[in-house]
């Protein structure tokens, strides 16, 4: 798999990250980072042990990173987690945002793989 049909795997914008990064290299080294990048991981430690500090600071930081790297659908799911911890408190259906949130994470981490 190529950078381009990574960005397709999970529905983002190539384009729009080669024009703002400007390099192929550069998008490829950023993309291949994202799997030592743990802000998920906070997130999902911040949930497990009902810490919603730890868990909106991961979401923000999770939302800033696909933003970034043009992650579209992640960053959509992780922005949207992130205004529901905004107020630093977990509610009923943070569970099920989280879900989603995994879900993409899942699907962006295996399609980043594949460029392996």
């Amino acid at each position: 798999m190529n950078l381009e049909e990574c960005y397709e795997a999970i529905d983002s914008d190539y384009d729009d990250v080669m024009r703002r990064l400007g390099s192929e290299t550069l998008v490829r080294k950023f993309v291949l980072k994202f799997l030592d990048d743990t802000s998920f991981q906070g997130l999902k430690e911040g949930l497990e042990n009902q810490d919603a500090e730890l868990a909106f600071r991961s979401a923000h930081t999770l939302k800033g990173v696909c933003m970034n790297l043009g992650f579209t659908k992640l960053f959509e799911v992780s922005s949207a987690l992130t205004e529901e911890l905004r107020d630093k408190e977990i509610k009923e259906n943070t569970t099920e945002m989280f879900e989603e949130v995994e879900r993409e994470y899942t699907r962006t981490i295996e399609a980043i793989k594949g460029l392996c």
